[in-house]
């Protein structure tokens, strides 16, 4: 099989695994390398601050020796297989790299003879970008859960960021669809990889000569919809690796079916608004203040399709607005649906000079229709709008399509 049947096999399975961005990469271009993580070519990617980066994004190999339900790589699958050598994958880097086509490596693999071997092949693709080509893009590794210390601290070492998915919500969803894998497990990686990067960043702060140790962190990934687990559970789940481990990015992922699926399995996959509801809940929990309990009350375990989880919360808190934006404190103001963080920051600075009305919140480009209900301006005071039972419908907004300019900062930065 020759490079170019490997490229379409391994980059096409590649594409279930979410958990690559290439946020943090700060690695500049020197006289002597190859690659930068702050450059601009075609774009797969966007980072917080709106950068897009493409990224060559496949598999080491798609054979496994675990037998997980879910996924189209498992032993049992009769799907075809491949598996590039190390030279290979480094020669693809800096030849996609040359014409332009990427900025950076994105390297997962199924797991072969053992996690540690699987492990020292990642570790060797890098370690050859970085040591002998000089290379200095973005390098985003999988973990393997399971493999040593050892070979972890190596990854680290050459890779900007690392991810060790947790694949499943919880710990009986794993042992009802992949029994080889646990919490416990891939829990301890990702213990020694927020370690090793608190440690490195203690280090950098006594010497900005000590070795970095992934520098942008590192991520994990979850599958939505395989398992009836309610979004409540997954956001708990996703809290509390937030809080334990540092994580940079909970990727969530929607279960797609693959052949000769799994009884236990649903034949449908998931709407795709559930991942996005997902992703707008976390930010939620991560940027805003809010709890898991207050976006999915024991009451409503999953997050409402129809609207967005802070909309959602606020209809069913009305008690607390409207909010004067030009008294309430910042954690207040976070939690009025159409204003995202930045809106926050621009509109605490304006009130220092003048009373906020509503047209200056029209020329930062708050959603009017959704916010006005919630909030008391200098120009406008809510009379019955937050007892009307038609408040949902008002404020909910229309099934349109996007306009790819007007939504693009709102989509990039997650402000709700």
């Amino acid at each position: 099989m020759d490079v170019r049947q490997k490229l379409e096999i391994l980059a096409d399975a590649a594409k279930y695994d979410a958990s690559c961005a290439s946020s943090g990469g700060k690695r500049k271009a020197s006289k002597e390398g190859l690659g930068s993580v702050e450059g601009m070519g075609i774009c797969h990617s966007y980072t917080p601050d709106g950068r897009c980066v493409s990224l060559l994004k496949i598999l080491l190999t798609n054979f496994c020796i675990y037998d997980c339900q879910y996924c189209i790589n498992r032993i049992s699958s009769d799907t075809p297989r491949a598996r590039f050598t190390p030279a290979e994958v480094v020669q693809l880097t800096l030849d996609f790299y040359k014409r332009n086509y990427i900025e950076g490596l994105f390297l997962s693999s199924g797991v072969i003879k053992s996690p540690d071997y699987t492990m020292e092949q990642l570790v060797e693709v890098a370690r050859t970008l970085r040591e002998q080509h000089f290379f200095q893009g973005y390098i985003h590794l999988k973990a393997v859960p399971g493999a040593s210390r050892e070979l972890i601290e190596a990854a680290g070492r050459h890779a900007d960021r690392l991810s060790a998915n947790i694949e499943l919500p919880t710990e009986v969803d794993l042992r009802k669809l992949a029994p080889e894998k646990s919490f416990a497990v891939t829990g301890e990686t990702m213990r020694e990889i927020h370690e090793r990067v608190e440690q490195s960043k203690a280090e950098r702060k006594e010497s900005t000569k000590a070795p970095s140790f992934a520098p942008s962190g590192q991520s994990t990934q979850m599958i939505v919809g395989a398992t009836p687990t309610p979004d409540a559970t997954i956001l708990d789940t996703a809290s509390r690796l937030y809080t334990r481990y540092g994580l940079k990015r909970v990727y969530y992922s929607a279960y797609s079916p693959i052949p000769l699926v799994d009884a236990r399995l649903p034949a449908k996959a998931p709407p795709l608004v559930r991942e996005h509801r997902l992703y707008q809940a976390d930010w939620l929990l991560r940027f805003y203040g809010f709890r898991v309990d207050e976006l999915a009350p024991p009451e409503h375990p999953d997050l409402s399709l129809e609207l967005d989880p802070k909309l959602a919360w606020a209809l069913r808190r009305r008690e607390d607005f409207p909010v004067d934006v030009n008294r309430a404190p910042r954690e207040r103001l976070l939690r009025v649906p159409g204003l995202g963080v930045r809106t926050v920051d621009r509109l605490l600075r304006i009130r220092r000079w003048h009373r906020v009305t509503l047209a200056d919140l029209a020329r930062m480009r708050v959603p009017l229709n959704r916010a006005r209900p919630f909030i008391i301006t200098a120009d406008h005071r809510p009379t019955l709008l937050l007892d009307s039972p038609q408040l949902a419908e008002r404020v909910k907004p229309p099934p349109t399509q996007l306009s790819l300019f007007a939504s693009a900062v709102t989509a990039r930065t997650g402000e709700l």
